[in-house]
């Protein structure tokens, strides 16, 4: 059992592609308004790293889960989700440690070859 102390931070990954561009943007907004403690990344309109869609992260601290989470739940306007937590192994993050709200995609995980 690993100990969830090993979690330094969390990513949240919203997908989204040409036809979802507007409700993205909208939703990055209000992550923003909402949690201003969290660090927005920047707009991919291209698939990046592990990520097969276009796609922001939405970086935070291991404290915020519990409030991001649900509220994602919620607030997403049908976009795709993918949360994974940062302990260092970057592999097992994105392949054993993950959550999909809404449909899941696979990754790219060849990237965490060495």
């Amino acid at each position: 059992m690993t100990d969830t102390q090993t979690i330094e931070s969390w990513h949240a990954h919203v997908y989204f592609d040409g036809q979802t561009t507007g409700p993205a943007r909208a939703l990055y907004d209000r992550i923003q308004a909402t949690f201003p403690e969290a660090e927005m990344g920047r707009f991919h309109e291209k698939p990046v790293g592990p990520h097969p869609m276009w796609s922001y992260q939405v970086a935070f601290a291991p404290d915020l889960l519990a409030r991001i989470l649900p509220w994602l739940t919620l607030n997403r306007d049908g976009l795709d989700v993918f949360i994974h937590p940062n302990t260092g192994d970057g592999l097992a993050d994105h392949r054993d440690h993950t959550v999909f709200l809404g449909k899941s995609y696979p990754l790219k995980l060849s990237i965490f070859d060495s």
